[in-house]
């Protein structure tokens, strides 16, 4: 036998001697180290145990006895002195390469976590366990440190790991809570700062697995994946005014236009390296409040290792990302925003995560924030896995995430990302590849009922605050109170009328007679929902193209069509949503990875339509007719949706004591003598011309409008007037409407009765 076989035998006999106890703690098994290490008493004496690997000598306290080395382990164990009254006594140890360590045992303390924290949890109904799982500085005793806990109800061993222990799993096993798979352990010294992982065991096949913190509030940046502890929230937030006004707000009948952001490529610096939080919102602020928009939207900034996923496979569901700074650095850029009256919504994706090893993904080594069967729990088109939602700690899990970053950052919404996908279980999937549900339907009932919940406590927690919908498909109540079988959400985003109205648009104005359809069935349905109108970064990539370049013929009639597209957007029923870049025709698709082409507006026809998105958001907010009864079919009367021969469109926007008169031309044939019937007889001063000279237009338009006591569309009095090409105008009657008749013009258009 040689040496090395030597050894080995005797460590294998001293392993031997050990009682299971000791050996789970050697073999890193054991689910309650606590019940090894730390004080104990043995006989008629007290005695300190210790596991330190990395240690030659350990003694206790800086001058006190020695522990003895447990023949063949790392295990240290001595008897305390008889007179010994400390409770968290500190252990001194000289490691390998002779250098000196000391640090309080931190097997010394009792469970820190409250037995209620953990039975809510369980329930499913802890909307602030993201103040109890994870990490979080914590005092005991006087002594300060960090409390760390997470859940995993199929791990044998679960350790703290990070510089402070050499990333070694056997330093700092944690305790497990009885039968909740809640894991703790409160590590006294360690300071805000930390960089740690979870090292895992699994139960059932001994699989070691290394896991950010689920409920991390900061990481490294990537392609580093360490979770980082963060000190208490200590921001002095200075938007009280703002958030008081929000809890009172009648969002209804208020203005709603997003500026849709992705703040990695909305501007870089000189080097093309990403801004900070703190840059953006010093940039962002004064351009957002010079465009005129009330809120913007920002792509998913919660965690994310790949830059190309835009956000949207999240791996930190209660972390800023660390691209653009810290934490408070985004607090910084709300509060910015807020004190500037701009609100903010973050796009959420409660949907799916990503197979990345080191996040959610089989977490303690099964299926445990997502469904086992891959019928259930794969999302075929993106790779990824989809949340298990008929789990308690799962929900919990995603709604503690919707209240932290509203109460933590205090956003005024969230955008649910893909509501469709979540709703159907047979979303984009081929027969056979999904389980009905116990009724033999395709509805996620579990689904349903977390976002019924989802919307519930939101709204009952945070009044004021909005949860938006990305639904695309029809069905109903998306919008509607979850006391009335609605799912509860405050707002949805208007998919149909957006791909119809592109695909109207993106047609050769000869043939739109033909689909003049796609432009009024949307009247048919616009109010059984709250419907937010969206041009959003989906319809900007992927080979589809700008906004721009959607738009057919030359270079004129591109920027007309997309002047008149945003007349529509602005006056149609609902609140408005556009993806950074539309707004001043960006002129290539977006690409992630670089800057907005910025540099176009050193040309007029770009200037033109920036100065027309800014002039519609003021009219749209500054007029209440185009907002205040959005949802309500009271604020919407057509005044002829038949002009499909000439693609004109003319409709009503009204509040309870005022309307504005809209037609939309769209060919680019001037319509001289075009006679429109009004409801109110007077005088109708054009407010708004897409056709404007100012914006890039032709010019063409009409001033001032008399109308004539003349029948026309079935109303008494009509005016005459001329419509630019390819434009959009907005009318209102100017008091006080009773002035001389002036002389008629029979030269009219054929779009009469």
């Amino acid at each position: 036998m040689n040496q090395n076989e030597a050894q080995e035998h005797d460590q294998s006999t001293a392993l031997d001697a050990l009682n299971p106890e000791m050996l789970r703690i050697v073999q890193a098994r054991h689910h309650d180290p606590f019940a090894v290490l730390g004080r104990h008493r043995s006989g008629d004496a007290d005695i300190v145990r210790a596991m330190l690997p990395q240690a030659e000598s350990v003694r206790l306290g800086e001058s006190g006895p020695a522990l003895d080395r447990i023949p063949g382990t790392d295990l240290f164990e001595g008897a305390l002195p008889s007179n010994f009254q400390e409770s968290h006594y500190r252990l001194s140890w000289t490691d390998k390469s002779g250098h000196q360590h000391s640090h309080i045992d931190p097997y010394t303390f009792p469970p820190q976590l409250g037995d209620f924290d953990i039975h809510l949890f369980g329930e499913g109904k802890h909307w602030h366990i993201y103040r109890k799982l994870g990490a979080h500085p914590h005092c005991v005793d006087g002594i300060e440190g960090i409390l760390f806990a997470t859940w995993a109800p199929n791990a044998e061993r679960i350790s703290v790991v990070g510089d402070f222990n050499g990333w070694d799993g056997r330093r700092h096993p944690m305790r497990v809570r009885g039968g909740s798979g809640v894991w703790e352990l409160f590590i006294p010294e360690l300071e805000p700062g930390t960089y740690y992982k979870f090292e895992i065991r699994n139960r059932q096949y001994g699989t070691i697995l290394l896991k950010t913190d689920p409920y991390g509030q900061r990481f490294e940046l990537r392609p580093n994946t360490a979770s980082i502890v963060v000190p208490e929230d200590n921001y002095d937030w200075k938007d009280a005014e703002w958030v008081t006004q929000r809890e009172h707000a009648q969002w209804l009948n208020t203005p709603l236009s997003v500026y849709e952001v992705h703040l990695g490529s909305w501007r870089r610096d000189s080097e093309g390296s990403f801004l900070s939080y703190r840059e953006i919102a010093e940039q962002l602020v004064d351009y957002v409040k010079e465009m005129g928009f009330t809120h913007i939207e920002l792509l998913p900034i919660t965690e994310h290792p790949f830059d190309a996923s835009w956000g949207y496979q999240t791996t930190g569901y209660f972390a800023p990302t660390s691209r653009f700074g810290s934490p408070d650095d985004f607090r910084y850029l709300v509060d910015q925003c807020h004190q500037n009256g701009i609100g903010v919504i973050l796009d959420w994706v409660p949907a799916h995560f990503p197979k990345d090893s080191f996040g959610l993904a089989h977490f303690d080594g099964t299926p445990l924030y997502e469904h086992e069967d891959p019928r259930l729990g794969e999302h075929r088109d993106w790779g990824t896995l989809i949340y298990n939602y008929g789990r308690n700690e799962v929900k919990n899990f995603l709604i503690g995430s919707a209240i932290f970053w509203i109460e933590e950052f205090h956003l005024d919404g969230l955008r649910v990302d893909a509501v469709a996908s979540m709703l159907y279980l047979d979303y984009s999937r081929q027969p056979g590849d999904w389980i009905p549900n116990k009724y033999g339907g395709n509805e996620n009932l579990e689904a349903i009922a977390f976002l019924r919940e989802l919307n519930t406590v939101v709204h009952q927690q945070h009044p004021g605050v909005l949860v938006i919908a990305e639904e695309s498909t029809a069905w109903p109540q998306v919008t509607r109170p979850t006391w009335t079988g609605g799912l509860g959400f405050s707002m949805k985003w208007n998919m149909g009328w957006m791909h119809d109205t592109l695909q109207y648009m993106s047609k050769d104005p000869i043939h739109r007679h033909y689909h003049h359809d796609q432009l009024t069935f949307g009247l048919l349905y616009a109010f059984t929902e709250n419907f937010v109108l969206p041009f959003s970064h989906d319809e900007v990539v992927h080979g589809k193209g700008s906004l721009l370049q959607k738009m057919p013929g030359d270079e004129w009639r591109r920027f007309a069509n997309l002047r008149l597209l945003y007349t529509l957007m602005f006056t149609y029923p609902g609140k408005k949503l556009l993806f950074m870049g539309c707004e001043f025709a960006q002129g290539g698709e977006w690409n992630h990875a670089q800057t907005l082409d910025w540099y176009v507006l050193q040309y007029p026809f770009h200037q033109g339509v920036k100065k027309l998105v800014s002039d519609l958001n003021r009219m749209y907010q500054e007029t209440s007719a185009l907002h205040r009864l959005d949802f309500d079919p009271k604020g919407f009367e057509w005044i002829d949706c038949h002009d499909a021969p000439q693609s004109v469109l003319s409709y009503l926007r009204k509040d309870d004591d005022r309307f504005l008169l809209i037609v939309l031309n769209f060919t680019p044939i001037p319509r001289p003598h075009y006679r429109i019937g009004v409801p109110e007889a007077g005088v109708y001063e054009e407010l708004f011309n897409s056709d404007s000279a100012y914006y890039g237009g032709s010019n063409t338009g009409n001033g001032e409008l008399h109308s004539e006591p003349r029948e026309w569309m079935g109303r008494p009095h009509s005016i005459n007037m001329t419509l630019p090409p390819l434009a959009g105008l907005v009318l209102a009657l100017k008091p006080p409407a009773q002035l001389e008749e002036p002389e008629t013009d029979t030269e009219d258009n054929e779009a009469g009765p």
